[in-house]
Parts: C-alpha cells; sequence; structure tokens
C-alpha cells in the first residue's frame, strides 16, 4: 500500500470588512499623527497604540490556507502576510463523522444543529468546491469547512467510504 502526500494552497478572497478596516486603521494612525503634532503631543500615545493594533492585526487580514493531507490525516495550517505560520488543526479521518459538499442536502441536520462551531478555511470564492467536515474532539463537535482537490477526496472516500460523500 502506498502513502499519499498531497499538499495544496488555498488563497483566501479580501472581503470589503477587511479593507475597510486596513483603511481605517491607517487614516486613524495618520490623524492621530497629525493631531499629536498640531494639537497636543499626548495625542501621540493614540498613535501609537493604534500602530500597535495595526502591526498585529494587518497580517491577518491577508490569509492563505495550506491543507497537507497524509494518509487519512489532514492538517490545516494559517500562513498571515506570506510570513506566519499557525496550525489551525489536525483531523484525523477515524474521528470524522461526514465529509459532504456545503451546499449538500446530506449536512441539513448538522447546519440546524446550534451548538455545532463552524470553522472556515475556505477561500470564500462564490463559485469555491467547498466541502464541510463534521468531525469530534475533547472540545466537541465542530464542522470544518476546506477545499479539497480531487486526490484528497478519492483518498478519503477510499479510507471512509460510508463517511464520505462526494456529490
Amino acid at each position: 500500500m502506498s502513502d499519499l502526500y498531497v499538499e495544496l494552497l488555498v488563497k483566501k478572497k479580501k472581503t470589503p470588512k477587511d479593507t475597510m478596516l486596513k483603511v481605517l486603521l491607517i487614516v486613524g494612525i495618520v490623524l492621530t499623527i497629525f493631531a499629536g503634532l498640531f494639537i497636543h503631543p499626548l495625542i501621540l500615545i493614540a498613535a501609537i497604540a493604534l500602530g500597535i493594533l495595526a502591526y498585529f492585526k494587518m497580517p491577518s487580514l491577508d490569509l492563505e490556507f495550506e491543507y497537507l493531507y497524509v494518509n487519512g490525516e489532514l492538517d490545516i495550517d494559517k500562513i498571515m502576510s506570506k510570513v506566519k505560520r499557525k496550525r489551525v488543526g489536525r483531523f484525523d479521518m477515524e474521528k470524522v463523522e461526514m465529509v459532504a459538499p456545503w451546499k449538500s442536502h446530506e449536512l441539513d441536520y448538522y447546519k440546524q444543529n446550534k451548538s455545532l462551531k463552524i470553522q472556515d478555511y475556505s477561500s470564500g470564492e462564490e463559485n469555491a468546491n467547498i466541502y464541510a467536515m463534521v468531525t469530534s474532539d475533547e472540545k466537541g463537535m465542530k464542522m470544518v469547512l476546506f477545499e479539497p482537490n480531487q486526490a484528497i477526496l478519492d483518498d478519503m472516500r477510499r479510507i471512509a467510504p460510508r463517511k464520505v460523500k462526494l456529490s
């Protein structure tokens, strides 16, 4: 039996909310610097605080998700501004209850469950091929949205044919 190794990179679409937040942070910093220089020097403290906020918040507005699938285990990493990487999840097919397309009726029961946490690791594009994976861990059940390629789906189906719905 051969090992399957698939690596896939998905860029998250920038939303208008992300763009607006970035613009507001930059405009806020510029305005508080000018106000600190021309009105009162203590206002520069607010400019420094906004600068620190921008330093930590701006990288999270430029996201990519990397899926690493190896023999029934899916690792998802969040890459911020192509510089910083953070592991956001490791999912084993043994703990998965169902994998199905996001718009599938197979997921209706899970979508109605209000206590189910939804974690979105997809691009956010309207025409993207988004799948939902319902899984459980020590914190409870959650639904993970991701965009696998055909090789990942085929291997998931090979490992757990009753849990994976392809259409």
